[in-house]
């Protein structure tokens, strides 16, 4: 797996129109992918999936007998699929219609039309998920690297921790809210917070502002994934105190750079 390329990929596509298949099959095999698989609906790609499981699946917002996030949450209902790679190519723009998705762990949320660009750095984000490679630190041993993980969706936290772990993140405690994590702070001692923004009771705007606040916690770096897109909201969140800031869906290759940053300064 060290040397995993797009060529290597076995994508699942779902995909109504023959015209956009085609198109996207064309961009794919622009970035190496050939080895493809076509369905055209949410039934049909739950039979394929049960009898070839994909390294990724590709799939549009709405089909004839259902949707995408239908498609997603059967995926997703299945404890051994729990973290499949998704990707969506939708023209749907409104947050509140793609929240689910991004809360889900989605890879990647690609607009139509989308660049090659985008669906490059989509696959790549794919491979990086698939390929563990271990990140250096200057100051710490990364195995013992002692991180707390906040985040009130179970699948979000999930990907995230996958993605921790492919860096050699192994000691990982997880909360459900911004609550749980500061009672858990009372008792254990952390080397960084991963945190999401909107989360029930305390969300991570006011988990960040209890550790900055806190004597003994002032110090402790804090990275917030957020699906926020409002810049109101992303200063507000900012001004908490946080080190750093990724969207979701992100990029384990940023992951890496940001924390590289945060925890070698």
């Amino acid at each position: 797996m060290d040397d995993l390329k797009p060529s290597d990929l076995n994508i699942l596509l779902v995909e109504p129109s023959n015209a956009q298949s085609k198109v996207i099959e064309a961009e794919l095999g622009a970035e190496g992918v050939h080895s493809i698989d076509f369905v055209r609906g949410k039934e049909e790609a739950l039979q394929h999936i049960d009898q070839i499981c994909p390294d990724l699946v590709i799939s549009s917002l709405h089909f004839a007998d259902g949707t995408g996030l239908e498609l997603l949450r059967e995926i997703r209902a299945y404890p051994d699929l729990e973290d499949l790679p998704f990707m969506l190519i939708t023209s749907e723009s409104r947050r509140e219609k793609l929240e689910e998705f991004k809360q889900s762990g989605v890879v990647a949320i690609l607009p139509k039309p989308f660049t090659h660009e985008n669906l490059s750095r989509a696959i790549h984000a794919t491979l990086d998920l698939l390929t563990p490679q271990e990140l250096e630190l200057d100051q710490y041993d990364i195995e013992q690297l002692r991180v707390l993980l906040v985040d009130d969706s179970k699948l979000a936290r999930k990907v995230i921790a996958r993605v921790l772990g492919n860096l050699g993140i192994a000691n990982i405690t997880e909360a459900g809210d911004g609550s749980e994590a500061i009672e858990i702070l009372k008792e254990k001692t952390f080397d960084l917070v991963v945190t999401d923004y909107n989360m029930p009771e305390v969300n991570g705007r006011e988990l960040t502002e209890h550790i900055r606040s806190t004597e003994q916690l002032s110090h402790l770096p804090v990275m917030m994934v957020t699906s926020e897109a409002n810049e109101a909201h992303l200063e507000n969140i900012a001004q908490s105190g946080v080190n750093a800031m990724m969207d979701k869906p992100f990029e384990p290759e940023g992951v890496r750079r940001i924390l590289a940053s945060i925890m070698n300064n």
